[in-house]
């Protein structure tokens, strides 16, 4: 008898399921404002709702709303708890010890006991990350454990509440690393229960918790009415009822369902429609004031253009892009500031400092100073590397995707009156890759958005250690190696910041790239939305969101 019982339990619970995602879904004419649902469109699509294989903002965003991790960021950047309550961190500054939460149940699903949710201990995080750099598993976030971890007590339960990771040598930036969604807690035995399909039949401690998902349709999250958050005043959190998320793939229908209110927000503002929305200083033109709100935040992203500098490399050996006079003259040849105002209406702030961005504790353009559009400058500099005016200086070619085709041009436009001439070749962004990878590339267009937010994922870019990805110029210098390492053993956050800014001036000096700009979030949303608040990792936080109906 309580076997069919559950049984029966089970199939009632999943019919709801499925009229709860057809109630949903069948809003197609209009929103459907009845419900306190919060509707986003994702026009790269999910790949997979598996934490561990979060490595795009698709995933990162989905996941963020079913997954908790043991501490995590507030909007400040600040790393606060989560599923830890506190931690410590030993002397030596190799051992952390966490001490979690005894209230967080994971949702409800059939690989539990009469398909309940228990509760959530040390032992599923010491699961979760050995999950990550288990072979088998072949996460794609494998590698932010490497040569980080103790191999034989990396990560130990002490009991249900306590858990314990040992690093190998200091590295600060580790409670970053966990703030990950890549380190989002899973139970063993929903993991088991799907293998390769918890991909799609995720259970996690979030929010959030899943319903539905019809791949290149929608998918559907509910709210979790165990989360163990609450408001200042007691409320419990989430406010919302539930998530839906579309997949146009067309940047004009994501806007037009916008414009109908079946959209609550727009993440970035296509080239498509950016004219029609803002104006030149990136503000709304006046027909849209009122009607939608414009949020603008630093981003902690940099697009800049990548030089390759492994002089052993042949394509190097051959190069004039070797001369780093020639690397130098690049930089004080363009105008970032015209180019922000007439390429993108105002979007970021012209990178004229180092290559950490804006929005990080080290960044300071006073004490990293960068490159100021300087003409005089840039023909001194051709002059003393051999090239005067250009003179003798071959064509130089510069590889972008087609989504950076106009940047390409306004490059190429700015350094030809220098007398460098650039050609422009646009290639699918996978070919990119692969050959900034292998360096292939001797001249390219790049981006860095941050893994977590400490300049030291930006520097590890340039650290000589490391291969392609992250160092795609292939940058060596000992004096800045020697500075990246004892930042990550300074415990001080003072003193590492000036470390960082230290090693910051010998990336801007040589040359190896060309910082362009530091990024921005921009977001449009409906005055209808209260709480929808940006931060500096565009991360998608939905916990304190409410839709006034």
């Amino acid at each position: 008898m309580p076997k069919r019982n559950h049984n029966y339990l089970v199939t009632f619970h999943k019919l709801c399921a499925c009229i709860i995602a057809l109630y949903i879904l069948g809003s197609c004419s209009k929103p459907n404002r009845n419900k306190n649902i919060f509707h986003y469109n994702e026009s790269s699509g999910i790949a997979t709702l598996d934490p561990a294989f979060a490595k795009s903002q698709s995933v990162m965003w989905a996941a963020h709303q079913i997954y908790n991790t043991l501490v995590e960021t507030d909007n400040n950047l600040n790393m606060v708890p989560s599923l830890a309550k506190s931690w410590e961190i030993s002397a030596d500054n190799l051992t952390f010890t966490f001490h979690l939460r005894n209230d967080v149940v994971f949702h409800d699903n059939d690989a539990f006991v009469n398909g309940k949710g228990r509760l959530m201990t040390a032992s599923d995080v010491e699961y979760s990350f050995k999950r990550i750099i288990d072979k088998n598993v072949a996460s794609s976030g494998a590698w932010i454990f490497n040569d980080r971890i103790d191999t034989a007590e990396g990560f130990r339960a002490i009991d249900d509440t306590t858990f314990q990771l040992k690093l190998l040598k200091p590295f600060n930036p580790i409670l970053g690393i966990l703030s990950m969604q890549y380190c989002s807690v899973v139970p063993q035995e929903v993991v088991n229960k799907y293998g390769k399909d918890f991909r799609s039949h995720p259970c996690g401690t979030g929010p959030f918790q899943f319903i539905a998902w019809e791949e290149g349709q929608a998918l559907i999250l509910t709210k979790n009415i165990k989360y163990f958050e609450k408001d200042s005043t007691g409320e419990p959190l989430p406010y919302l009822d539930g998530i839906k998320i579309t997949f146009y793939d067309n940047k004009a229908t994501e806007f037009l369902e916008f414009q109908q209110k079946r959209l609550d927000f727009i993440n970035d503002i296509d080239v498509s429609f950016k004219d029609e929305v803002l104006t030149k200083k990136g503000e709304l033109r006046k027909e849209w004031e009122g009607k939608i709100i414009l949020q603008k935040h630093p981003y902690l992203n940099i697009e800049y253009l990548g030089i390759l500098f492994d002089s052993t490399n042949d394509l190097l050996k051959n190069s004039p892009l070797r001369n780093k006079k020639l690397r130098q003259a690049i930089n004080y040849g363009i105008d970032r500031k015209k180019m922000m105002l007439y390429v993108r209406n105002s979007i970021g702030i012209a990178a004229e400092s180092g290559f950490v961005p804006a929005g990080l504790p080290s960044f300071d353009s006073i004490k990293v100073k960068g490159y100021l559009y300087n003409q005089t400058k840039a023909l001194q500099l051709l002059k003393e590397a051999g090239y005067p005016n250009g003179e003798g200086l071959p064509r130089i070619k510069l590889l972008t995707i087609p989504q950076y085709a106009d940047l390409g041009s306004y490059i190429a436009n700015e350094l030809q009156q220098i007398g460098i001439k650039v050609q422009v070749e646009a290639i699918q962004k996978s070919l990119l890759l692969e050959q900034t990878s292998k360096s292939q590339a001797l001249f390219f267009r790049g981006s860095w958005i941050a893994d977590y937010p400490d300049a030291e994922n930006y520097l590890s870019v340039f650290y000589s250690k490391n291969p392609a990805p992250p160092n795609y110029t292939r940058y060596k210098n000992p004096a800045f190696d020697a500075l990246y390492e004892k930042a990550l053993a300074e415990k001080n956050d003072s003193l590492r910041n000036i470390i960082y800014q230290d090693a910051d001036r010998y990336v801007i000096e040589d040359a190896p790239v060309v910082p362009l700009w530091y990024d921005m979030v921009v977001h449009l949303v409906h005055p209808h939305v209260t709480g929808f608040i940006a931060n500096g990792l565009n991360l998608l936080e939905l916990r304190r969101v409410r839709i006034n109906k």
